[in-house]
């Protein structure tokens, strides 16, 4: 095996052979190129919602490239799945009234984002509000923007100078967020910030802090753009972490659970307000990508979503949270991990040391979990089964005595 593939968040030294070798999935199971199977506790990568092999999918996308696999939506042109799809998300979101602006990944859907509130604010007039306010653990992908915005510092070093105007408050204190709006509340474009924070640790926002961060943009002329590439498509136990919270942001950003990974779709859902500004007469929206409302893709998005609908999967993570919650809990009780946070399908388990030994030893054992520094992430398929939920929490007790 040759040494040609360069591997995202991996050391580049590290040779190909090293690597386990994933080749087959099956619901909640994923095998390697041995045979052996392992439970998918990260859900690929915080996304499987409906499992994996799903022939509903497959069979969708294959329909769907034997008419035509792609073609762009650049003016004049556009096709039925990407209208399709992006009527299904709007009507299963809370801006029920908004339009959606698709894309390939939840990291072109944050630049997107981005663009489109500072270019809100710039067609209000209000040529100075282009600070965008992030939080402390923020994750926000990996484009130049995203990693601007981010808030692990770890992820924003070694690139030389970033995008300006990015200012970093607590993840959890509101006041100081208060005390940044006071300060700087007629440059502030935005506030960007993940309902619960994922790729940062796993952080659901304090009682009241998302509530205060709508206020303080209502009340300073800011928008608020909310990161749901993880929360979004039922993790939370609604189909955007939006509902669960019970705030309405502007923005939505949207992309992994949307077609459970089948293939690549990312998106932002833009508020009607928003839109109304944007479609006045005469105004040419210059940014998108090839590959925006790319037919197969958004076949895969209109199966995914049927297929949660049918199967129940959203009001199914109130089974799946309980049961982790128990494990957890039980885990803490026997001494075995400091402490767990979480809601709905996502969790840490905090060890209070570094995580990738516990990962490592379960993985071993067929269990795949994240280590992120001190914690193991836990983030199912949403058709996980309780005999699998069991066993995972029975494989972690067993990696930590």
């Amino acid at each position: 095996m040759t040494n040609a593939l360069l591997h995202p968040f991996a050391p580049p030294n590290k040779p190909e052979s090293d690597y386990l070798n994933i080749v087959r999935g099956e619901g909640s199971l994923v095998f390697d190129s041995s045979g052996k199977s392992y439970i998918d506790g990260i859900a690929n990568l915080w996304l499987c919602q409906v499992g994996h092999g799903r022939t509903e999918i497959i069979d969708a996308v294959a329909t769907q490239m034997r008419q035509i696999e792609a073609y762009h939506t650049f003016a004049p042109f556009s096709n039925g799945p990407a209208a399709q799809v992006a009527e299904m998300i709007v009507e299963r979101s809370p801006l029920v009234d908004g339009r959606v602006f698709l894309g390939c990944s939840g990291s072109d859907a944050v630049d997107t984002a981005l663009k489109i509130a500072r270019l809100f604010q710039q067609r209000r007039g209000h040529d100075g509000r282009q600070i965008i306010v992030k939080r402390t653990n923020g994750y926000h992908g990996t484009n130049f923007g995203g990693t601007s915005a981010q808030g692990i510092t770890l992820n924003r070093e070694g690139w030389g100078d970033l995008i300006p105007h990015f200012i970093e408050v607590p993840h959890d204190d509101l006041e100081v967020a208060a005390t940044i709006f006071a300060e700087h509340g007629e440059r502030i474009a935005a506030v960007l910030t993940e309902p619960i924070q994922g790729g940062g640790g796993v952080h659901p926002p304090v009682d009241g802090y998302l509530e205060g961060l709508h206020r303080l943009c209502e009340d300073n002329g800011a928008l608020l753009i909310f990161d749901e590439v993880i929360c979004g498509f039922g993790r939370t136990g609604n189909w955007f972490g939006a509902q669960t919270f019970g705030v309405t942001p502007d923005l939505i950003i949207f992309a992994k659970g949307v077609t459970s990974g089948y293939q690549p779709l990312s998106g932002v859902i833009v508020s009607r307000d928003v839109c109304n500004e944007l479609e006045e007469p005469d105004f040419l929206l210059r940014t998108g990508y090839t590959y925006s409302g790319h037919h197969a893709s958004c076949a895969a998005g209109i199966a995914n979503i049927e297929l949660m609908e049918t199967e129940g999967l959203v009001d199914r993570v109130d089974n799946i949270g309980s049961q982790l919650r128990s494990g957890l809990a039980a885990l803490k009780g026997d001494g075995l991990i400091e402490s767990w946070r979480g809601l709905g399908a996502i969790y840490a388990a905090e060890l209070g040391n570094d995580a990738v030994s516990a990962r490592d030893k379960m993985l071993s054992a067929g269990v795949i979990l994240r280590p992120i520094g001190t914690c193991l992430a836990i983030c199912p398929p949403l058709v996980i089964t309780d005999d699998e939920i069991s066993r995972l929490i029975d494989t972690m007790a067993d990696a930590l005595r």
